[in-house]
């Protein structure tokens, strides 16, 4: 058995904490989605087995990801838990064909500012809908309406024991997360977001703190497979619009995560094509289902890596433990008090904003770090999907702008030709730039026109050049000189 299987040790070892890992996040996700719990068990199930066992990257682990939590809300409660299964079936087809298309590689040539930023935006609004949740309050629709109101929803708190017990719960859940790492190595066998929410479950029961637990539906329950009437929706702009988001922001996500797991170990690299089908094949069976999307999630893949996992036999099992759990003990769930989730979510939330990128672009790359922040501030203030699109706008306006950038130095002795190095891209969109400044040389002197600098010159600018030449040579000067690279 060890020799067909010589990694099954290490595999089955690394299963468990990814599993003890999984457990608290899929649960989580699913409630601040507002779904039913066990629905994100689902998702880490498919992600585990399904997704699992094909071909793509080897150790990165799949499940519902706090990435999606605002947009899934968003989608259900616009279009209801039933057409949510359509969207999701929708975008998990339209990831296979285009892994099948061979586009999962040009994924990777999406800006890493506007992937970063539109984690950022997700992580503000995500952090601020939980906070609403730990006060146990309900939270405003908009991404600005639920920054707007926490100064008066945390007040409101205060002067209630029941949001404060609430309020406090959710935020020791944050500390034990914050603080976890500093703790002694044999306590940091289990992982930090298990140990936040046992904790946080032992004091609400410990103290019966009058705090919201999870509801339970029971695995059977909750998976509700969409109805034929549901995928009349597809005709729907809104339900169009919501699946180009899911796949966008699934796809990327997942094969950034896969390019960030393929840095943390030696084994085989990521074949980004097969991972995309890989991440389709799951999310349409999660859309059958009527669960959650996946993506790869970078929480999981870690402690996966972290914890000696060699091939992908650990996140298969992972699965199959959370199947076992879900199958065999749902009622533990019941004890879950919501606002330890929550926390988790706050705690995840705030690691979707890429502060010391931010400070670093915003010394190196200016542009790239205020594509970064509108791209974020656009989907607190609009939503995801125009967020992510106005970030692929300015991207493509700042690769425009660069790809266009023309030098004209203009050299004058007093005597002899004046000379004017032209270095750069000479594109049609600088041209009239261009030729205001060469027709502004003397016309009775001698030009030498040297382009041996430009990096590329199009033909509109280079037949405007040649004309220009011709005009200031007709008055009776020198012809101009042109000299172009060897």
């Amino acid at each position: 058995m060890m020799t067909k299987y010589p990694h099954l040790r290490q595999d089955f070892a690394a299963s468990l904490v990814v599993f003890l890992v999984a457990l608290p996040l899929c649960v989580g996700v699913a409630v601040a989605s507002g779904v039913p719990a066990e629905l994100g068990l689902v998702t880490g199930i498919v992600g585990g087995i399904v997704a699992g066992c094909m071909r793509g990257s080897s150790l990165q682990v799949s499940g519902p990801a706090a990435g999606l939590t605002v947009l899934v809300f968003e989608a259900v409660r616009e279009f209801g838990l039933p057409v949510l299964g359509v969207i999701v079936l929708a975008t998990g087809l339209l990831q296979i064909l285009m892994g099948s298309l061979k586009l999962g590689r040009w994924f990777r040539a999406i800006s890493v500012s506007v992937v970063e930023g539109m984690l950022a935006g997700i992580g503000l609004v995500l952090i601020a809908g939980q906070l609403y949740a730990m006060a146990d309050t309900e939270a405003p629709a908009s991404g600005l309406g639920k920054i707007a109101g926490l100064p008066g929803a945390l007040v409101d708190a205060v002067g209630d024991g029941g949001a404060l017990a609430s309020l406090g719960l959710g935020a020791g859940t944050i500390a034990v997360l914050a603080l976890w790492k500093r703790m002694p190595t044999a306590l940091r066998t289990v992982p930090g977001p298990l140990a936040a929410v046992g904790l946080a479950t032992l004091a609400a029961l410990v103290f019966s703190m009058p705090v919201a637990t999870v509801e339970v539906q029971g695995l059977l329950g909750s998976v509700q497979p969409p109805s034929f009437s549901a995928f009349g929706e597809l005709a729907s702009v809104g339900v169009l619009a919501t699946i180009v988001a899911f796949t966008l922001i699934a796809s990327a996500e997942s094969l950034f995560c896969a390019a960030a797991v393929d840095r943390l170990h030696d084994g085989p690299r990521t074949e980004y094509d097969k991972e995309l089908v890989a991440q389709g094949a799951g999310n349409a069976l999660c859309g059958v289902l009527g669960a959650l999307p996946m993506t790869a999630v970078i929480v999981r893949s870690a402690a996966n890596v972290q914890a000696g996992a060699r091939t992908r036999a650990s996140r298969v099992l992972h699965g199959v433990w959370l199947l076992l759990f879900a199958a065999l003990l749902p009622g533990v769930l019941a004890y879950i008090p919501i606002p330890a989730l929550a926390g988790i979510l706050v705690y995840s939330g705030a690691k979707l904003i890429p502060v010391r990128e931010v400070v670093s672009l915003w010394r190196e790359h200016r542009g790239e770090a205020l594509i970064l922040m509108v791209t974020a501030v656009s989907i607190v203030a609009v939503s995801m999907f125009e967020g992510v699109l106005i970030g692929l706008a300015l991207a493509v306006a700042k690769t425009a702008w660069e790809a266009s950038h023309l030098k004209l130095e203009v050299v004058d002795k007093g005597a002899g030709p004046v000379q004017a190095y032209l270095s750069g891209n000479a594109t049609f969109l600088r041209l009239p730039k261009i030729l205001d400044s060469l027709e502004s040389l003397p016309q009775d002197r001698p030009v030498e026109l040297d382009l041996s600098g430009l990096h590329h010159l199009d033909h509109a600018c280079r037949t405007a050049l040649e004309n220009w030449a011709e005009r200031h040579s007709a008055v009776g000067t020198e012809p101009v000189k042109v000299v172009t690279a060897a």
